[in-house]
């Protein structure tokens, strides 16, 4: 009986080792003649005016709108919803820089606040965002 040999199946990783290392050597030289760029750091003197606080229109589940104005004082007051573009338009004229958000109760339909949205829109009304609070 003639036993038969298997073949064992073996890589050669000698010469990948060698490339590795005259990568690594060629890394290390060249290294040190490399010019980093410079980054160029705002400094705190250079920053503008912090930002204005947003104005906020709240939209109740019962269907009323409240108009809060952050920045001067935070004072919520009930506003009709026919009202609601020429009053913050004046408000808005005031601070052209200042944010709109709305904000609504979770039971309040999407259509209501995309309905708010068009029609800040329509005052030309550019900075508008949502307003959301985590669950608790």
């Amino acid at each position: 009986m003639a036993r038969t040999r298997k073949q064992v199946a073996q890589i050669n990783v000698v010469p990948m080792i060698d490339v590795m290392l005259v990568l690594l050597v060629i890394f290390m030289v060249t290294a040190p003649f490399i010019n980093p760029g410079q980054v160029e750091l705002p400094s705190v003197g250079q920053t503008a005016q912090p930002p204005s606080q947003p104005l906020e229109i709240i939209i109740k589940d019962s269907g009323e709108y409240r108009l809060r104005d952050r920045a001067a004082g935070g004072v919520e007051r009930v506003i009709p919803k026919s009202a609601l573009a020429a009053e913050v338009a004046a408000l808005h004229g005031a601070a052209p820089d200042q944010a709109v958000v709305i904000a609504a109760d979770k039971n309040v339909r999407y259509e209501e606040v995309m309905h708010t949205m068009t029609v800040l829109q329509q005052a030309q009304i550019t900075r508008i965002g949502l307003l959301a609070r985590p669950a608790r």
